[in-house]
């Protein structure tokens, strides 16, 4: 027999097998909360907020001991602070905190940045989703590599992004009074959001970018007036010194340096030319993107090239991938966006820490940086609004034709739950509401440079090491 037909003589769909029940949501959601608690016991590395203790000891000895920020150096480790001075004074409320306390607030405040990037990645419409969805959404989080590296490590990563993307947010609703602000203040904390400068420089929102360049600059010249002797040593060597971080060649290093050096390729010059290719690239996507005002997929691919460009970036930098997973959700790309997201799930990099040669290590080794590539060069951006599939109607149910009168209107409660379930698509036009994101993500783990093998070069001179490294803060 044949099976049952919609009216029009369309065959209909199977139900997609889904808990129609409260108690069976619940049910999914603990065996997933079950899951993902085996896996992060079993598969990732936990890093002991190790990037965490590195903060807390530089500003306690800075603050409390007379020590400089860059000789201080965690036990047993050549391992120190790396970050523009001003990052150091963001960082002083540490100086009155105990250990415990510290991490209890690195936790904290990883939560709220994490809430408030979900939240401008959801758009508008993520509070219709319900608890069920924001708990699969979670659940796929918790196995994200590069997010759980950066709660592991007490990272300040998420905390950068919510800025940024706040950023996005003004710009997508035509705020843009007060954007850049958010840009500056990541800026003079790490370098990595530079790049972000350049975009709205790019995009001609020549405001936004002074606005950024303002604020970053007069955070730089705050620590200056704190610690002359600290931003001087940082802008004038520190900067320059890449083996202060961590090796290049060392396989957290998922940059496209990084594979340049596992190739036994580290020369300067054929790496600029690298970098030179993707930021021509970058430019040309990310002036589509602004053209067609696709704000959300410009600063996903502004992300991504930050990524690829930058000499290190370690595995928990790589969260500045998550919006390009929303904007694939949005362009109804969902599968895709598994797809990729699930690579950066399987901490598979890993697997060859030990040697990164041949075919198999070229291939598995840089994982994550053709992840990178590929969403460089295939994220939908600038393009129209991805068009939704045809809703099942039954006999009961069938909208009226609209007449010349009575002009077609799309109503909200024509919207199946299926679609709702993976995430509509958000609009890619100049009016576009903000971002949209499909309640599924998967996060991992991996370490960062803070737990590679020491490097060649110490993190600052020798000579005026901290003795008080070796007795670190009991508080």
């Amino acid at each position: 027999m044949r099976g049952p037909r919609r009216s029009g003589g369309v065959r209909a769909r199977p139900a997609r097998l889904r808990p129609r029940t409260e108690r069976g949501r619940l049910l999914l959601v603990l065996l997933l909360v079950a899951a993902v608690t085996a896996f992060t016991a079993t598969v990732p590395l936990l890093r002991d907020f190790f990037d965490l203790r590195v903060y807390y000891g530089t500003v306690h000895t800075w603050a409390h001991h007379g020590g400089r920020i860059y000789d201080y150096r965690v036990p047993g480790t050549v391992y120190g602070f790396t970050y523009p001075p001003f990052a150091a004074v963001a960082m002083l409320p540490l100086a009155l905190l105990g250990r415990t306390t510290a991490i209890a607030m690195s936790l904290l405040v990883n939560l709220a940045a994490l809430a408030a990037v979900l939240r401008i990645l959801a758009g508008p419409g993520g509070g219709r989703h319900g608890w069920y969805r924001w708990a699969l959404c979670l659940c796929l989080l918790a196995m994200f590599e590069p997010l759980r590296d950066t709660v592991s490590f007490g990272q300040v990563n998420l905390v950068l992004l919510a800025l940024v993307l706040a950023d996005s947010l003004l710009l997508t609703a035509g705020r843009g009074r007060w954007a850049g602000v958010g840009t500056g203040l990541a800026a003079a904390v790490k370098l990595t959001p530079v790049l972000f400068i350049g975009l709205l420089l790019l995009a001609g929102r020549r405001r936004a970018a002074a606005t950024a360049t303002a604020v970053a600059a007069a955070a730089t010249a705050l620590a200056a007036w704190v610690d002359p002797a600290a931003s001087r040593f940082y802008w004038t060597e520190a900067l320059w010194d890449t083996g202060r971080v961590g090796r290049l060649d060392y396989v957290s290093n998922q940059s496209l340096q990084g594979v340049l050096a596992r190739l036994g390729e580290p020369g300067r010059p054929l790496w600029a030319s690298v970098v030179l290719v993707t930021l021509c690239v970058w430019a040309w996507r990310a002036r589509r993107a602004v053209a067609a005002g696709d704000w959300p997929a410009a600063f996903a691919l502004t992300g991504i090239a930050a990524c690829l460009v930058s000499p290190i970036t370690w595995v928990h930098h790589l969260v500045w991938l998550l919006p390009s997973f929303a904007v694939l959700v949005r362009a109804g790309h969902r599968r895709t966006a598994g797809a990729l997201y699930a690579v950066l799930c399987t901490s598979m990099v890993w697997l060859w820490s030990g040697d990164a040669s041949g075919p198999d290590g070229f291939l598995g080794a840089n994982a994550y940086v053709w992840v990178a590539l590929g969403l460089l060069l295939g994220l939908p951006a600038g393009q129209p609004r991805a068009a939704r599939r045809p809703l099942p109607r039954s006999a009961s149910a069938t909208a009226p034709a609209p007449s010349a009168e009575s002009p077609a209107t799309t109503a909200a409660g024509d919207q199946s739950e299926s679609s709702s379930a993976a995430g509509a698509p958000a609009a890619a036009s100049g009016t576009a509401a903000g971002w949209r994101r499909e309640g599924g993500r998967s996060p991992s783990s991996e370490p960062t440079g803070s737990t590679c093998p020491a490097a060649a070069n110490p993190q600052s001179r020798s000579a005026r090491a901290s003795s008080y490294t070796v007795n670190p803060p009991s508080a």
